[in-house]
C-alpha cells in the first residue's frame, strides 16, 4: 500500500485513545519486518529513519526501498524523517517521497526553532507531507544512544501553545522527563505537565524515547494525549543481541541466516509495541 501522511494516522489515534508506534528502520529487512507485523496485527505504523541511518544509506535510496517493500504489504503506514538536522535534509526527504518530516531545532532559541518549523510547514504542506516539531530538551537515558543531548528541559505549556500557533505543525514532541535510549531506572514522567501540554498545544503529542517505558506509564501517557511513540533502542537491542548470541554460539556464520533470526527477534518487539500502544486492530479506523 502507498504511504500516507503521518498526521492522518496520528490524528485518528488521538481521537481513538491509542498511539501509533514510530519504529526505527534502516534497510529492506527491517522495513519488511515492521510492515509484515503491522499487516498481521492490522495496526497503523510509522517507519522512521534519520541522520544516523543516512550514514549507511541515502534518504533517496531508503525512500525508494521503503516504497518497494510497502507495495507488497497491506499495511497502513507513513514514512517519517526523525530528528532532521537541517532544512536541507527536510527538503531532500520531501523530494524523496517521505510522507512526514521532523526538523529538530529544540536545542535552538525558541524564536529560531519556531521560524524554522514555520518554513518547513510551508514546504511540506503543499506536498501533503506532515510536520513534527519538538519543544523542550529530551536527553539520553543511557550512555550509548546517539539521539538526545546531555541536558534535559521540560516543555513549557505556554510556549507550546505559541509554538503551534506560530508554526502550524501537525504534531509536537514534548519533554516530560522522557529520554532517548534504554532507561537505567524507571523514568519520572510528569503526567500533570503532560495534561497541561495537551490542553495548550491542541495537536497530537509525541513521546520520544519510548524504549523501556513501563507499560502503566505508557498507558497513562496515551490517555493524556500521547498519540505517537518513537521506538528505536529496543529494536536495535533485539537485533544486536540475536546476532551476538548467534555468532558466539557458532550456529551460523552465514549472514543472511543470522539476519533472518534477528528479524524474528525484532518482530517480537514490534508486535509487543502494537499491543502496548493499543494500535493493534486499528488500521483503517
Amino acid at each position: 500500500m502507498p504511504f500516507v501522511p503521518a498526521a492522518e494516522l496520528v490524528r485518528a489515534a488521538a481521537e481513538g485513545g491509542y498511539a501509533v508506534p514510530s519504529l526505527c528502520v534502516w534497510d529492506s529487512a527491517t522495513m519488511d519486518t515492521v510492515l509484515r507485523v503491522a499487516q498481521d496485527c492490522a495496526a497503523p505504523v510509522i517507519l522512521m529513519c534519520g541522520w544516523a541511518e543516512f550514514g549507511l544509506t541515502s534518504a533517496e535510496v531508503l525512500a525508494a526501498t521503503a516504497r518497494a517493500v510497502a507495495e507488497r504489504r497491506r499495511a497502513h503506514a507513513a514514512l517519517h524523517l526523525d530528528h532532521g538536522r537541517s532544512p536541507e535534509s527536510v527538503q531532500t526527504c520531501i523530494a524523496a517521497g517521505f510522507t512526514s518530516v521532523m526538523l529538530d531545532y529544540s536545542d535552538r532559541p525558541f524564536a529560531e526553532n519556531a521560524a524554522a518549523l514555520r518554513s518547513v510547514v510551508g514546504l511540506a504542506r503543499p506536498a501533503g507531507v506532515s510536520v513534527e516539531g519538538e519543544l523542550g530538551a529530551v536527553g539520553r537515558a543511557d550512555d550509548v544512544t546517539a539521539e538526545g543531548g546531555t541536558l534535559e528541559g521540560l516543555t513549557d505549556p505556554d510556549e507550546a501553545r505559541v509554538f503551534v500557533e506560530q508554526t502550524g505543525v501537525d504534531m509536537l514532541a514534548v519533554a516530560i522527563g522522557n529520554g532517548h535510549g534504554i532507561y537505567k531506572a524507571r523514568p519520572r514522567l510528569d503526567f500533570g505537565l503532560l495534561a497541561e501540554l495537551r490542553a495548550a498545544a491542541g495537536v497530537p503529542l509525541v513521546l520520544h524515547g519510548g524504549s523501556g517505558t513501563p507499560p502503566d506509564d505508557l498507558e497513562r501517557a496515551i490517555s493524556l494525549g500521547i498519540a505517537k511513540v518513537n521506538v528505536a533502542s529496543e529494536l536495535v537491542h533485539a537485533v544486536r543481541t540475536s546476532l551476538t548470541d548467534n555468532w558466539q554460539a557458532g550456529r551460523s556464520l552465514w549472514v543472511p541466516f543470522a539476519l533472518r533470526d534477528a528479524m524474528q527477534a525484532m518482530a517480537e518487539v514490534v508486535r509487543r509495541w502494537f499491543e502496548m500502544t493499543g494500535a493493534a486492530g486499528r488500521a483503517g479506523q
